[in-house]
C-alpha cells in the first residue's frame, strides 16, 4: 500500500513540468507581476501603482530666455517619457503579463489590447493662393493608409483564438477543508428492534484534502477523513465509534485530454500575446514618433513660412518707400502709393497668418508630448525649432526589393500576424483532443481505520484491535490494518461528438483565415514600401521644380525692378511679382517639409523608423530616456 501511494505521488509531481518565463520581444522585461512572500501571498490583491500622470522634466530644461529651443530628439524624447498614447499602450503589457499568470493556473487568457492610436492631425505645411495666405494644410497620411488621429484596431490580424477543445485541469494546488456535526433521527419499522421507535444518531466529520492538477492532464487528490458516530442503535458492536481514513485518488487520461500539448495551450497563447502586446507596444511608438517627426517639419515649415513673410513686409515696406520718394520727384502718382498700402497690409495681414499657424501648430505639438496642464510659462512660451530641413541629395537609394526585404523582416505587423496563427494552430490542438473517446487511468489507494466502545449489551466479545479512540483509528491507519487499493480504466465513447466536430472545423477555418491574412499583410507591406518609395521620389521631383520656380520668379522680379527704374514698367507689376515670389518661397518650403514627411514615411513603411531615429526599446518602455538634448542653435 505505501508503495502504492508512493508510486502515484512520484508520477503526479512528475507530471508537472516546471514553467519557462515567457519569452519576451523585449530585451528587458520592465515589469514583472508584484508578488509577496509568506503563506497568505496567495490571498492578497497585488499592488499596482498608480497611474503616471506626471510630466518629465525635460521640457523644462529645454526652456531659455522664455522660449522653449525644441529639436527633433528632444520631441522625440518628449513623446517617449510623457505621451499618453504610449503610457496606456504600457498597461496592454501588464494586462499580458496578468494573463501569463492566469494560465498557469489553467485558467483561460483573457486577451490583450490590440489597438494603436496615431498622432494628431496638426496643421499641415504653409499653403498659399494668389490672394495671398490661406492656412495650414496638406495633413497626409504617413504611408497613404494610415489617416492622423484614427485609432487603428489590429484585431484584424487576427483575435485572440476563443477556447474550444478539452477543458484543462486546475494547475493550482488548494486544500479543502470541512467540519461538520449532523443528527438524525428514523423512524424505524423492523422485527429485529420492535421497542426502538427510531434510529438516533450524531455524527461529527472533519475532512481535508489536498487537490492538485498537472499538465499531462492528470488530476491528484490526497485525503485525510475523520468521523465520529454515536447512535442509539442496539444492533452494532461498538458505540460510540470513532473512523479515520487517508488515501489517494488519481485519474490520468490516456486519450482525450492527454499531453502537455493539450494542457499547456492556454500557457502558450497567453506567452505569444504578451509577445503580441510587445508589437502592438512596438507600433505605438512607431505611430508615435511617425506622429512627433510630422508634427515637427510641419512646425520648421510654418516658422519658415513666417521668415518669408516677414521678408516679403519688409520688402512691402521698402517698396512703399521708394514710391513715395518716387511721387515727391514726380516719377510716380499718388495712386501708386495707395496701391503699395494696400499690398503692405495685405502682406501684414498674411504674416499674422503665418504666426498664428505657428502658435495653433506648436500648441498641438506640446500638447502631443506632455500629460497634463503645463504651467503658464511653459505654455505660453513659443516653440523655436532648432533643426533644418535638408534638401535631398541625388543619392540613389536601397532597391526596390531590398526595403520590401526589409519591411517583411522588421515590421511588428509581421510578428504579430505570424504569433497569432500560431495561437489558432494551439487552440485547434485542443479541438482535435476533444474528438478522441475519454480513456482515462484511474488509481486509488486508502488506509482505514475504526475504533470505539464495545457494547456491553451485545454479549460479544470484541476484538481488542477495534477497542479505543481516535488514538487507536490513527494507529491502524498509520499501521496499513485495512488498506484499499484498485486501478482501472474508464472508456467513454461518444457517438456522434457534434459539438467536437464542429469546433474543430471552426478553428481548421480560422489557421486558413490566418494563413489568408499573412499572405494579406504581405502584399499590404509590398503595397506600402511601393508607394511610399514612389511618394519619396514625387516630393525630391516637387521639391525641385518649386526651388526652380522660386529661381526664376526671383530673377523675374529682379528684372521687373528694373523695368520699373527705367520707366518701362509700373508698381501693379512689381507688386504682383513680389506676390509671385512669396508664394513661390511658400511652395518651396512646403515641398521641402513633404519631402522630410514622405522620408519619415518610408522609414515607417521599411520598419527602419526606430533604429533611424536611435530609439532604444528599452527606453520607450520605461519612458525614461537617458539623452540629453545638445545645446541650442536655433534656425532663424
Amino acid at each position: 500500500m505505501r508503495v502504492a501511494i508512493s508510486f502515484l505521488m512520484v508520477f503526479a509531481l512528475a507530471a508537472q513540468t516546471p514553467e519557462a518565463p515567457p519569452p519576451s520581444q523585449a530585451d528587458a522585461r520592465v515589469w514583472s507581476m508584484p508578488t509577496e512572500g509568506g503563506m497568505l501571498s496567495g490571498y492578497r490583491s497585488p499592488r499596482v501603482s498608480a497611474a503616471n500622470l506626471e510630466d518629465s522634466g525635460r521640457l523644462r530644461g529645454l526652456l531659455q530666455a522664455g522660449k522653449i529651443y525644441l529639436s527633433l530628439q528632444d520631441a522625440i524624447a518628449l513623446a517617449l517619457e510623457n505621451n499618453l498614447d504610449l503610457e496606456l499602450e504600457r498597461y496592454g503589457i501588464r494586462l499580458a503579463d496578468s494573463d501569463v499568470l492566469r494560465t498557469k493556473s489553467g485558467a483561460l487568457p483573457r486577451g490583450v489590447p490590440l489597438s494603436v492610436r496615431e498622432a494628431p492631425p496638426g496643421l499641415g505645411t504653409p499653403q498659399t493662393s494668389p490672394n495671398g495666405t490661406l492656412g495650414g494644410g496638406d495633413s497626409p497620411t504617413l504611408n497613404g493608409l494610415i489617416g492622423p488621429g484614427v485609432q487603428l484596431d489590429l484585431s484584424i490580424l487576427g483575435s485572440v483564438p476563443l477556447p474550444t477543445g478539452i477543458s484543462i485541469p486546475n494547475l493550482d494546488p488548494q486544500l479543502v477543508g470541512s467540519v461538520g456535526w449532523n443528527h438524525t433521527s428514523d423512524v424505524q419499522n423492523s422485527i429485529f428492534v420492535p421497542r426502538l421507535l427510531s434510529f438516533n444518531a450524531e455524527a461529527t466529520t472533519a475532512n481535508v484534502a489536498y487537490q492538485q492538477g498537472f499538465t499531462t492532464g492528470a488530476s491528484l487528490e490526497v485525503f485525510f477523513r475523520n468521523s465520529r458516530l454515536d447512535t442509539n442503535n442496539a444492533l452494532v458492536l461498538y458505540n460510540p465509534t470513532t473512523t479515520s481514513s487517508v488515501g489517494i485518488n488519481f485519474v490520468q487520461p490516456l486519450l482525450r485530454g492527454f499531453g502537455l500539448a493539450v494542457n499547456r495551450r492556454y500557457i502558450r497563447i497567453a506567452n505569444n500575446n504578451r509577445k503580441v502586446s510587445d508589437t502592438v507596444f512596438q507600433q505605438q511608438v512607431i505611430a508615435t514618433v511617425s506622429g512627433i517627426v510630422r508634427l515637427y517639419w510641419d512646425l520648421v515649415s510654418l516658422r519658415e513660412d513666417v521668415r518669408v513673410r516677414q521678408e516679403a513686409v519688409t520688402s512691402a515696406e521698402q517698396f512703399l518707400s521708394d514710391t513715395r520718394n518716387q511721387v515727391e520727384t514726380g516719377t510716380a502718382a499718388n495712386v501708386d502709393v495707395t496701391r503699395a498700402q494696400a499690398e503692405l497690409s495685405r502682406r501684414k495681414r498674411d504674416l499674422s497668418v503665418a504666426e498664428s499657424l505657428v502658435e495653433q501648430q506648436a500648441t498641438v505639438l506640446k500638447d502631443y508630448v506632455t500629460r497634463g496642464k503645463l504651467p503658464d510659462d511653459l505654455n505660453g512660451a513659443p516653440v523655436v525649432t532648432t533643426d533644418a530641413m535638408t534638401p535631398p541629395d541625388g543619392t540613389q537609394g536601397p532597391a526596390l526589393s531590398k526595403l520590401v526585404e526589409q519591411a517583411l523582416r522588421l515590421r511588428p505587423e509581421a510578428a504579430q500576424v505570424r504569433l497569432q496563427f500560431e495561437n489558432s494552430e494551439l487552440s485547434l490542438t485542443g479541438s482535435k483532443s476533444a474528438l478522441r473517446p475519454a480513456l482515462d487511468l484511474i488509481a486509488t489507494a486508502q488506509n482505514n481505520g475504526l475504533a470505539g466502545n464495545l457494547l456491553r449489551s451485545a454479549g460479544i466479545a470484541g476484538d481488542p484491535l477495534l477497542i479505543g479512540g481516535y488514538g487507536d483509528a490513527l494507529g491502524q491507519v498509520a499501521a496499513n490494518n485495512f488498506p484499499n487499493y484498485g486501478v482501472g480504466v474508464q472508456l467513454t465513447v461518444p457517438l456522434r461528438n457534434r459539438a467536437a466536430r464542429s469546433d474543430v472545423v471552426r478553428d481548421e477555418l480560422t489557421v486558413r483565415q490566418q494563413e489568408i491574412r499573412i499572405r494579406q499583410l504581405e502584399k499590404q507591406i509590398r503595397l506600402d514600401v511601393t508607394n511610399a518609395v514612389i511618394a519619396v521620389e514625387q516630393a525630391r521631383a516637387s521639391y525641385e521644380a518649386t526651388r526652380s520656380e522660386r529661381i526664376a520668379q526671383e530673377e523675374t522680379l529682379a528684372a521687373e525692378r528694373e523695368k520699373l527704374e527705367a520707366g518701362a514698367s509700373t508698381n501693379f507689376f512689381v507688386i504682383q511679382f513680389q506676390r509671385d515670389v512669396a508664394a513661390a518661397k511658400s511652395s518651396e518650403i512646403s515641398a521641402l517639409a513633404s519631402y522630410q514627411k514622405s522620408r519619415a514615411a518610408l522609414e515607417r513603411a521599411t520598419g527602419s523608423i526606430l533604429s533611424d531615429h536611435h530609439i532604444e526599446m528599452s527606453e520607450a518602455l520605461t519612458g525614461n530616456v537617458e539623452r540629453t538634448s545638445a545645446p541650442p542653435t536655433p534656425v532663424h
